[in-house]
């Protein structure tokens, strides 16, 4: 079979909903490689905040922050950070909602007000423990990724007030604030373009909102079965959820798996 390259979402693709790696998935993933394709992970989350499932996969090139920061083999290879005076803006509009933000750079996360109940409930469902407290992390450095603390609907006088930035809800208590142009698709296409794959070669498996341009834009764009009509509706294929072994299915049903 011609070689491809297969990404990978994280929560609700590779990880089941305890967050945990199933080791049908696991198999499927060594399967791929030692058949030769190019594997990937391709999520919302920081670099820092999938360090061991990097390293028990085996994988060392990924799209992270939504399409922000892409790496390839360990080495950076495409980078979109947020506007600065776009950032201060938003840290003042936010601060007279009473609504905290994390901010996130390449290599760590800090909050803009300290122990919030939202940030605290939001980042452990990740399992990842809440950021220490840095007002001033924002200034004179490259953010990648913000997290916006706000309940649903609340996010939506944000959007009208900044065209620079999109907000994509993740959770019930915060949407991820990245570049407007920004998406898992364009640094798919980054990463593309360095090794020399097509997009007909190119294969997606997603289960949330901001895998939409991933999954619409790739060759071959799969939603797992745990995944919201939406999401379903933007791919070509839909395989089982998560935790019925629906990687091992979705890659059975490519045609990447036997």
């Amino acid at each position: 079979m011609e070689k491809a390259m297969i990404f990978f979402d994280i929560d609700g693709t590779l990880y089941d909903h305890q967050k945990e790696l199933p080791a049908s998935t696991k198999s499927s993933i060594q399967a791929l490689k030692k058949a030769g394709h190019e594997v990937a992970i391709a999520t919302g989350r920081p670099p820092f905040f999938f360090e061991d499932l990097r390293k028990e996969l085996g994988i060392d090139s990924y799209v992270s922050y939504n399409g922000q920061y892409v790496v390839y083999k360990g080495e950076a290879i495409f980078t979109n950070p947020l506007d600065a005076a776009t950032i201060e803006k938003l840290t003042e509009f936010a601060a007279k909602r009473s609504h905290p933000l994390v901010y996130m750079n390449h290599e760590t996360m800090r909050s803009n007000i300290a122990d919030h109940p939202a940030i605290e409930e939001s980042l452990n469902s990740l399992k990842v423990r809440p950021p220490e407290n840095d007002p001033h992390f924002h200034k004179e450095r490259d953010l990648f990724q913000t997290l916006l603390f706000c309940t649903e609907g609340e996010e939506k006088e944000y959007s009208e007030a900044f065209e620079a930035i999109r907000f994509v809800r993740w959770h019930p208590s915060s949407v991820d604030v990245i570049p407007a142009e920004g998406s898992k698709a364009v640094g798919i296409k980054a990463l593309i373009k360095k090794l020399g794959f097509s997009m007909d070669q190119v294969y997606a498996f997603g289960d949330e909102r901001n895998d939409l341009e991933m999954l619409s834009e790739v060759g071959h764009g799969v939603a797992m079965g745990n995944a919201p009509q939406v999401v379903k509706d933007a791919a070509n294929y839909v395989t089982k959820p998560v935790d019925e072994d629906g990687i091992k299915h979705g890659l059975e049903m490519v045609g990447l798996l036997k």
